[in-house]
């Protein structure tokens, strides 16, 4: 079959476990968690290359697949469903040289996709993550990749030195060429952290990956094996800077986070933006909510489809949820479908979809602001009794 070819496409991994998440992933793969009221995780790389003009994505699933695919059908929400564009899930397959199964690493989930990528000969390969919150212009990114005649580019933030050794640090040259990676080094050198978005040659990387698979003691990983042996082989590698918000919400503290700063006047990630930096979601068609007289809803946002008798403050509704008379909801995030009867309190929590908690039930509580964080949380469809207490950090 003839394809057209692409300068640029995308291959996004999204097949991972996120157990760090725990309760919320037990049953839902980490991208296709809800996120904002309205949207999934995944949402926001697929949104960031639609909106860079690069139409041709492969999304990488392992892990509960099921739900994520369905998700993302065949792309349509994100306009990925037109004549010469794609989103095409794919899962790991068994192969004819018995060189699959599952995907074992980052590099050898994009090996065993060689296939994929080769049907469309792109100049270039822009490698993304589906569990991290952020908007991005790829195509600055490739421009400057192209512009500096690199082999590879990595998206890097500057971190708390604090928190550095938790990354990849790139240390790099004043011209921001990269001369040395460490993987999540115990003294780092430097504050530049990759966030795992990647732009390559095509023609490096096919051979990048190929000479990985054969090694036996590779991890089969971009940052502990790609990166370095591209690296050390000599190639031109560069650091393209970006000092917009960026969030890794693969804990349940960051999680909360980050939906959290969606909120108020001036948000730290305000996720309406302008038409260029819109986040596309599927969305299904639910009824306007209804906000009853008796209700108080303060700096919250209510999606479609829910509503509210009781009183909601700083916290975010997903669609089709319903809180009842005399309850307060504060601090916390309710996904797609949650019931919280009259009486209840929930306050500080995550409530996974389809959960109900019951008459007069307390979910979490308050903390100080110099506190460690307890994030109550439920997982997808679990009910908590009347009159019963989910306390500060506990999980169901």
């Amino acid at each position: 079959m003839h394809f057209q070819k692409k300068r640029c496409i995308a291959m996004l991994l999204a097949g991972g476990q996120g157990s760090r998440l725990k309760v919320l992933t037990e049953k839902t793969a980490k991208p296709a968690v809800p996120f904002g009221g309205k949207y999934r995780i995944i949402d926001f790389p697929l949104s960031n290359c639609v909106n860079s003009g690069i139409d041709t994505v492969g999304i990488l699933t392992q892990y509960q697949p099921l739900e994520l695919n369905e998700y993302i059908g065949n792309g349509q929400p994100w306009g990925l469903n037109k004549t010469h564009s794609c989103a095409q899930v794919l899962p790991p397959y068994e192969r004819h040289d018995k060189k699959s199964g599952w995907y074992k690493g980052t590099a050898n989930a994009i090996y065993q996709n060689i296939d994929f990528i080769e049907r469309f000969n792109p100049d270039y390969v822009v490698i993304l993550s589906g569990d991290h919150i952020y908007k991005m212009d790829y195509s600055a990114m490739v421009e400057y990749h192209e512009r500096n005649n690199a082999s590879c580019t990595i998206a890097v933030r500057d971190v708390p030195l604090a928190e550095a050794s938790r990354f990849g640090i790139l240390n790099t040259n004043p011209d921001s060429s990269i001369y040395e990676f460490e993987e999540k080094p115990a003294k780092p050198k430097s504050t530049n952290a990759s966030m795992g978005i990647y732009v390559f040659n095509w023609d490096v990387l096919r051979q990048a990956l190929i000479a990985d698979e054969e090694d036996p003691n590779s991890s089969n990983d971009f940052g502990k094996n790609i990166i370095p042996n591209l690296l050390n082989a000599g190639h031109k590698m560069m650091a393209y800077n970006f000092d917009g918000y960026w969030k890794d919400v693969g804990t349940i503290n960051s999680l909360w986070e980050a939906n959290m700063e969606l909120l108020g006047k001036n948000p730290e990630f305000n996720i309406r933006g302008a038409e260029h930096a819109r986040i596309y979601a599927r969305n299904y068609a639910l009824p306007s909510s209804y906000i009853d007289s008796n209700a108080k809803t303060v700096n919250c946002f209510i999606a479609e489809g829910s509503e509210v008798y009781g009183t909601v403050h700083h916290s975010i509704i997903s669609t089709d949820c319903s809180i009842g008379e005399g309850a307060l909801v504060e601090d916390s995030v309710l996904m797609p479908g949650v019931v919280i009867e009259s009486g209840a309190i929930v306050r500080h929590a995550i409530l996974g979809e389809n959960s109900k908690i019951c008459r007069n039930a307390v979910v979490g509580g308050a903390f100080g602001p110099k506190e460690k964080k307890k994030i109550s949380v439920t997982a997808k469809g679990t009910v908590l009794e009347e009159n019963t207490v989910l306390l500060p950090g506990e999980m169901l």
